[in-house]
This record gives C-alpha cells, structure tokens and sequence, in this order.
C-alpha cells in the first residue's frame, strides 16, 4: 500500500507540529538576556533569500506524489517526534508509542513566524538523518484522511523544509508499519544544524513568535516525551544546561499504556 522512504507549524517550513494549543498555567517569565542580539557568532542566523512559500500547485503535487501507492481508504500512520505528541491537530483513531531508525530528533529548523521573529529567530524539532528516534504514531482512519492530510501539508510544507517520507516505524506493541513523517531538508535555507550553547541560551530566553516561545515549545515537547515514558535525555539535558527555567514537572500522559485509541 504504502511506498519505501526512499523516495523534532505564515512561514510554516518552521511549523513542525506547531499550531497554537491551550496555554500552559506556568508563571510568565520576562523574555530578556543579558547578552544583545548580534554578540555571539551565529545569532541571528542568516537565511537565505531563496527561502519563498511553495505555489499551490507544488503543495498539490507535494502532497499527490507522497500519496501515490495509497488507495484513499485504508488506514495510515503518522509518525509524531515534536509538538504533534501534544498537540496533534486531527482527528485519530488510535495512538502508540514507537520508534523509527536511521534518524533523530533535534533542534534544527529557524523559525521566523512561530517560535521567533525575523530579528530573533527561534527553533523547532526536525527529523535529520542517524541514531533513533522514539516518538508517537498516529493511525488515521483512511476514508476520512485525505481533507486532514491537506492541512496538515499546509502546516508542514507551505515552505519546503521537510522531505514527506514513508519511514518503517515500529510500535510498542511489536507491529511493524509505515508511517508518514517529515524530515528536515539539509539543503533548505531553514536549516539551522547544530547550534552551540551560546546560541541555544539567547533563542531559549529571547525567541517568541505568533504561537509562543521557543523555550515554551521546547519545555512541552520534553514534558510529553517523559510523561509517556520515552523521555529524550539529550533534549532535556540541553533544557537544563541552557535555560534558567530548566526542566518542568511530567505532566499526564497522552498515550496510556501501549496504545490508546481516540479521536479529536
């Protein structure tokens, strides 16, 4: 049904997972630092200018070549690393944990509308190539998908960032699928790689955008991962180690258990 790969939310490239969710009840921290934009090498970032918003008809095409093997009524998966843990966005009809190999999960698209400005980017979570990565798989009920999968491209892919890849996935429970995510693009002009700690502070205390801060976005994906038992360690050692505010609480977990069927 579904066709190899080989083939971490209005500038969405940035849009990993990113729509706007219930605020968070957390005392507001001032968004301040007392190093200035400019001093540490790297920050703010530039992006290129070849960065543009993809036409309708690309999205269209996008979207109509990673769906060409499926036949628009079984079911199908949808592998979430980043904020659609909690806050997926569509409707569902079931949830487990999972695993993908031959990719993790770090911090490696700028954002310039969502999570920061153009003045002071933020970041979100990217899918790029080597280790493992734990996260969450959706099912999606096949007959109803095809109007969620237009705006969830929408919210992915409106710039480009990401490659839609079929990934083989495998779930807690010991099935093997393919699930549908979305990998950062090394080429793209978003690609921010590997930031040092100097840089991660400033972004982690200074960038805000349409949707929240960086930090807030960070802190809630953390929280998720460990509130449903696959806390990622490098992720939250580099909350701690960069962030004044450092590692909240778990809050209740999303997937109970191994899986947890659901809708909305």
């Amino acid at each position: 049904m579904m066709q190899d790969e080989r083939g971490d939310h209005a500038e969405p490239d940035e849009r990993e997972h990113d729509a706007p969710a219930p605020p968070c009840p957390r005392t507001p921290v001032a968004r301040t630092s007392a190093v200035p934009p400019g001093a540490v090498p790297g920050y703010p970032p530039t992006i290129g200018g070849d960065a543009r918003l993809l036409t309708d008809a690309e999205l269209a095409a996008s979207i109509e070549h990673t769906l060409v093997h499926w036949d628009r009524a079984s079911d199908l998966w949808l592998f979430g690393y980043g904020s659609l843990i909690w806050n997926p966005g569509l409707p569902t009809v079931e949830s487990c944990r999972a695993r993908v190999m031959g990719y993790h999960r770090g911090l490696y698209l700028w954002s310039r509308v969502n999570r920061g400005t153009p003045e002071l980017p933020g970041l979100v979570l990217a899918l790029d190539r080597g280790g493992c990565c734990p996260g969450i798989a959706f099912r999606l009920d096949g007959h109803s998908a095809m109007p969620h999968l237009q705006v969830l491209w929408r919210r992915e892919m409106s710039m480009g960032s990401y490659r839609p890849a079929w990934l083989r996935c495998m779930l807690d429970d010991g099935r093997d699928v393919r699930a549908l995510a979305f990998v950062m693009r090394r080429e793209a002009a978003t690609y921010a790689g590997r930031v040092s700690d100097d840089v991660m502070r400033i972004v982690l205390a200074r960038a805000s955008g349409r949707y929240g801060t960086t930090h807030d976005y960070v802190a809630r994906t953390v929280e998720a991962l460990r509130a449903n038992g696959i806390p990622d360690v490098a992720l939250e050692k580099m909350l701690e180690r960069c962030s004044s505010e450092g590692v909240r609480p778990a809050t209740t977990a999303i997937v109970r258990g191994v899986t947890d069927a659901h809708s909305g």
